[in-house]
């Protein structure tokens, strides 16, 4: 036998005995899954799952491998995600559907958490002639241009029969909202928790609309690539199990994991108990959901973030946890 034959002949019988032990033995192959997550409050029951390992301990009954990815926002979550350098990931509705109309073709496999209320319109505590948002005509408006935020403010000016010529619109970042206060670079701001609660506390600023005097959701999304999906959906559908379970536990969290979750979210323990009431933590997609990630679809082609309008339902995998 020459040494190609040999080698050829040594490596078949390698994997014969390899896989006889895996077989006789129980074993199954290694798998790993990368999660990616961002410090967002609607993300909580993800971090208290990661804390208590309970991923961690359902997984490794199938030989999988959690490897945690720490993001700062969506963008770059999706950036990881488009490259393959991500599995799953937690993000908000504006670059959830940005996402889906990216080349990667991803899943919305579920939906953390909805919050209406985790939206809102601040303006000055000592400012009395801001009030709601029948005052916003003649005022300046800053939030995130393309955001949540931005579709919002959409929503109030319409529901107060007012249009964007109506006001000075300002494109700030999320971090800069404080001082757009502060400074008068703005009469009010539009953003999200856990900015609210840190802002409000400060008692700079008070509350002038909430997301449910429109009809904003506040829809997040589990997005997973599609390739991996289709190879894995048991590992994800145990994902989203054990997030159920962190959801439920949260209802009384131990100290333990309030400490933890102040330090992740910068915020301090009691604001998180306040935030938390503000969220629907859940999994499964609802046709509100559907519906409210269609409408921030057509919000992003309107204003050309996004460049044409595709229905949302062929990217949704509804039964991931019933296979």
């Amino acid at each position: 036998m020459d040494s190609g034959r040999g080698f050829k002949a040594h490596f078949l019988l390698s994997a014969l005995i390899l896989t006889l032990i895996l077989t006789f033995t129980g074993c199954k192959p290694q798998r790993s899954v990368r999660i990616a997550i961002q410090p967002s409050a609607a993300f909580i029951p993800l971090y208290a799952a990661r804390y208590s390992g309970s991923i961690e301990n359902a997984l490794a009954k199938k030989n999988v491998t959690v490897i945690w990815q720490d993001f700062e926002s969506g963008p770059p979550m999706n950036e990881s995600l488009s490259a393959d350098m991500s599995d799953i990931g937690v993000i908000g509705d504006v670059p959830t559907v940005l996402a889906l109309a990216g080349t990667t073709r991803m899943k919305v496999v579920g939906i953390p958490a909805r919050g209406t209320d985790a939206y809102a319109m601040i303006a000055r505590s000592d400012d009395s002639s801001f009030n709601s948002f029948m005052d916003m005509k003649g005022k300046k408006i800053a939030t995130v241009f393309g955001s949540t935020g931005h579709n919002f403010t959409e929503k109030l000016l319409n529901k107060a029969e007012l249009s964007f010529e109506d006001i000075e619109f300002i494109n700030i970042s999320a971090s800069e909202a404080e001082e757009a206060l502060t400074e008068g670079i703005a009469d009010a701001v539009i953003i999200w928790e856990p900015n609210i609660t840190r802002i409000i506390d400060k008692g700079i600023a008070k509350i002038v609309a909430q997301g449910h005097e429109t009809d904003l959701r506040g829809t997040n999304a589990f997005v997973v690539r599609e390739d991996y999906l289709k190879e894995n959906a048991d590992i994800i559908k145990e994902i989203l199990l054990q997030y159920e379970k962190a959801a439920k536990s949260l209802s009384n969290p131990d100290d333990d994991t309030l400490q933890k979750l102040s330090q992740a979210l910068n915020i301090t323990e009691p604001q998180i108990k306040s935030i938390m009431k503000k969220y629907d933590y859940s999994v499964k997609v609802t046709k509100e959901d559907q519906k409210a990630l269609q409408d921030t679809i057509s919000f992003l082609v309107s204003i050309k973030n996004l460049k044409y309008e595709y229905w949302v339902e062929s990217y949704i995998e509804k039964d991931v946890l019933n296979r």
